[in-house]
């Protein structure tokens, strides 16, 4: 009130008697407004806005482990049977019926840009502090890129077309410079450039160290993801020079790894709390801290049915996190991811399968499921799948054979000749190409990626009519008779849009 009561006091001296103190107050600079590049003085600034970006990932709204909304729900793998959720703009998502005006996506598009304004900023300030180990800058510097990267590479599998924003920005006039819808194929340009910097010019580990931090093997595998994309999904000129740009990233990140063979490495171990930290298949992750009030993994607990244990110590009193029997139905005859993963609930207000591929039911947990499970980003699994994959798209099926046998023979089920001579397996995925499909999905299930293997999978007609095709008794609430070519991406948010219909422009559909 002083300093109001002091600022209307000046001002009106000025109008009436001094020219000077007019000149001085309207000159005067917020004194508790700090700009940004102020921060950054030392090289603990940087770490800790860099530490910053990081944190931004933790977020539901981003791509931390309740990020589920804008993933699998979109997916074939999860969806609600509680009538109670058949309601409001969260079920937008899974029912296919998502409105621009959606509170939920708005949230997810400026959380996923905060990440890349964080990113930004880093880049921006960087070389204006003092390192006297200029390798530590250039860690920092790379670490900056690759989340970057790593987020638009989330947002241009989302939206399409998105604005392209790779500095700092000052004020309203760079603001409106950027606010335009960059075509994809000079998104994935700079995914590319930032990833080949980190991969060519950076002093990142080969593997994660920290736990939690970039590496050069995540760098290698996010480009070599990123090629695999471009090549199914962007201009098919290029296709065959992006799948041999895959299939070199994707090989240099399975190099770099600790380990021998995949089945050396128990499926359990993976999603073991007290193995975390130790297990070489991981290549990143969002790390959480069990027992902390703060910074603990909520799944266990909160995906755990009514009447059930298994999970968490914490008691449920709903129906957990559902799994669409159209997924139940994916799982062959024998398969233990399916009994690691998901389990039916019998309880009389439930009687449905929910997930329980993470458990923490330790005392340390306790009651409040307070867990300790990372989110897994980034494990050799899917860089194995992947190199499946992009060895089937190049026409070698026997090396894509073998990497898919990795993943089989490690989850003790038949190799892919054994099962072509099951006529069930045989008709259900009568190409290689959709054998791959299937074995990301019950290898990788609920870990996020179903939606974009989909998408990379299947043209925009043929991933509608895959849609169509499935049975509506298998698939929840959700209305699959929704499903079309519109739900290739999200909708721009309405308040994008607004902002400049014609340069912000709507994608087709909504």
């Amino acid at each position: 009130m002083n300093k109001k009561f002091i600022a209307m006091a000046c001002l009106a001296a000025a109008v009436a008697i001094s020219p000077s103190c007019k000149k001085d107050f309207l000159n005067e600079k917020n004194p508790n407004a700090i700009e940004v590049g102020a921060s950054y003085k030392t090289p603990n600034d940087v770490l800790l806005a860099v530490n910053g970006i990081y944190q931004s990932l933790r977020s539901g709204n981003n791509v931390g482990e309740t990020s589920d909304l804008w993933t699998d729900q979109r997916s074939d793998d999860t969806g609600t049977q509680d009538n109670q959720s058949n309601a409001g703009e969260p079920f937008q998502f899974g029912d296919f019926s998502i409105l621009p005006s959606n509170t939920y996506l708005k949230s997810h598009w400026v959380s996923m840009f905060g990440t890349i304004s964080r990113a930004n900023s880093v880049l921006s300030n960087i070389d204006k502090v003092p390192f006297a180990d200029n390798n530590q800058k250039l860690q920092y510097a790379a670490e900056a890129k690759f989340l970057r990267a790593f987020i638009y590479f989330d947002i241009v599998r989302t939206w399409g077309d998105v604005p392209l924003v790779t500095k700092q920005l000052l004020n309203s006039d760079e603001v409106a410079a950027v606010t335009f819808r960059e075509k994809q194929e000079n998104v994935y340009k700079q995914i590319v450039a930032d990833l080949t910097d980190v991969i060519t010019n950076s002093p990142l580990p080969n593997l994660q160290a920290p736990t939690g931090r970039a590496s050069k093997a995540a760098a290698n595998f996010l480009l070599g993801q990123a090629y695999l994309t471009m090549a199914t999904t962007l201009d098919q000129a290029n296709r065959t020079a992006n799948l041999n740009n895959a299939k070199t990233y994707l090989m240099a990140a399975y190099n770099m790894r600790a380990f021998g063979a995949l089945n050396t490495i128990p499926y359990t171990d993976v999603f073991d709390v007290a193995k975390k930290t130790t297990c070489p298949e991981l290549i990143f992750q969002i790390v959480n801290i069990q027992g902390d009030q703060t910074y603990y993994s909520s799944i266990a607990g909160n995906f755990q049915a009514k009447g059930e244990t298994v999970n968490s110590k914490k008691v449920s009193t709903g129906v957990g996190y559902n799994v669409t029997h159209d997924l139940i139905n994916e799982y062959e005859t024998g398969d233990p991811r399916m009994d690691f993963s998901v389990k039916y609930a019998n309880d009389p207000i439930v009687k449905d399968w929910f997930v329980t591929k993470f458990r923490d039911a330790s005392d340390k947990a306790g009651i409040n499921g307070y867990g300790g499970n990372d989110w897994i980003l980034m494990r050799y699994a899917d860089v194995i799948l992947s190199l499946a994959e992009v060895n089937n798209y190049l026409g070698d099926a026997a090396t894509a054979i073998g990497f898919l046998d990795q993943v089989r023979t490690r989850a003790g089920m038949p190799t892919y000749a054994v099962s072509m001579t099951n006529s069930d397996y045989a008709t259900k995925y009568p190409t290689l190409k959709l054998a791959i499909l299937h074995e990301r999905r019950v290898e990788l299930a609920f870990e996020h990626h179903r939606w974009f293997d989909l998408t990379r999978t299947f043209t925009t007609d043929e991933l509608v009519a895959y849609f169509k095709a499935k049975k509506q008794t298998d698939f929840g609430l959700a209305k699959l008779s929704n499903f079309g070519t519109k739900d290739r991406y999200f909708p721009i948010p309405f308040d994008e849009t607004k902002l400049d219909p014609v340069k912000m422009y709507q994608n087709p559909g909504y």
